[in-house]
């Protein structure tokens, strides 16, 4: 951890919101505002089974992971046009940009979509035109990278990839989420060689509900370049020697896991103890619109919650550049933005 200098306990919050930040952990779909989920439903003539926004927000109350995919699956229903899909991604875009998001890698789950009749052609056009125009009117460097869902067959995962091929140039990488416990990654295996083979980056789910087997899995028969959550990681200590030796980030969620009750209480978090070891890990928001909180939510929550310091929020900003899939040049660049706010402070 680098030497920084002390930081007024007063002026934490304020280190917290300026200093600049990748997320590498967001889901496009799970930042669907009720509001916008009531906004589309009207426009596209869809019936969605609640009475208002304020019913919608009441069913947020989430018991595990399952018990959110249910809602989750439900509020995407209301995306049916090229235009829908720009204006979630835009609107998640706008909130990252005020929280000092300044390199986004967002997931997108094609299968949610193409399953209801939607083509991939419109989910990622819109998804990529709001990406596009984020980095000139928003400064926020914005990428895709497509999810396939754990539940369904890697036939289907087969299938959605050969659909997505044609628009390759709008996504960076391939990532595995939905439903974790019961569905190994090695269920994936032959899909994530051919994504490598192609030359995507490669990301997956593992040890959020998942054992820390699921995460050996991850690297071992996946190869995957990061771990997305892997809070269970602690519960293994040749695997954190692993992750620590090799440099594999965690893209952990804090109020996410809080919320799915893999973590209850803030305070029981395990993210320190990956910080502590030196390990690349770092605070995203997963699914805000259900989570309650972006990503400067997370932080201040996080920082409240474990007492954590400037230090580690220079630690968790470098962390989540080092481990975005820009250029060399650019994390260079983006590491010398947090030194710069830091000694702002100073």
């Amino acid at each position: 951890m680098s030497l920084i200098k002390p930081v007024p306990p007063e002026r934490l919050p304020e280190l917290l919101r300026r200093i600049p930040k990748a997320e590498l952990h967001i889901h496009i779909e799970g930042s669907l505002e009720p509001e916008m989920i009531f906004k589309l439903a009207q426009r596209n003539g869809v019936t969605i089974p609640y009475a208002s926004v304020e019913d919608l927000r009441k069913a947020y109350a989430f018991t595990n992971l399952q018990s959110f995919l249910d809602i989750y699956y439900a509020g995407a229903s209301v995306l049916l046009k090229e235009q829908d899909f720009y204006d979630m991604a835009w609107a998640y875009l706008e909130k990252a940009a005020l929280d000092n998001v300044i390199r986004a890698e967002i997931f997108f789950d094609p299968q949610t979509h193409t399953a209801r009749g939607v083509s991939m052609e419109t989910v990622v056009k819109g998804l990529s035109r709001a990406c596009k125009e984020a980095k000139a009117g928003l400064g926020v460097d914005a990428e895709l990278i497509l999810c396939f869902l754990r539940h369904l067959s890697e036939q289907e995962a087969f299938e959605t990839l050969e659909a997505a091929l044609p628009f390759r140039d709008h996504f960076i990488g391939v990532g595995l989420d939905s439903s974790e416990v019961g569905h190994p990654p090695e269920k994936f295996a032959k899909v994530f060689a051919k994504c490598k083979e192609l030359g995507f980056r490669l990301v997956a789910h593992a040890g959020e509900e998942g054992p820390p087997e699921y995460i050996w899995s991850a690297l071992d028969v996946l190869k995957v370049e990061r771990i997305d959550h892997g809070v269970q990681s602690t519960r293994d200590a040749a695997l954190m020697q692993r992750l620590a030796k090799d440099r594999i980030p965690l893209t952990v969620c804090p109020l996410s896991n809080q919320k799915l009750k893999v973590f209850p209480d803030l305070k029981d978090h395990s993210l320190r103890k990956p910080l502590d070891a030196g390990l690349c890990a770092m605070i995203n928001s997963d699914d805000p619109a259900y989570f309650g909180g972006y990503m400067n939510d997370n932080w201040q929550a996080t920082f409240t919650a474990l007492g954590l310091d400037a230090s580690h929020a220079v630690q968790l900003a470098k962390n989540s550049f080092e481990a975005s899939f820009c250029d060399a040049a650019m994390k260079r660049k983006y590491a010398d933005r947090v030194s710069s706010v830091v000694e702002s402070f100073h």
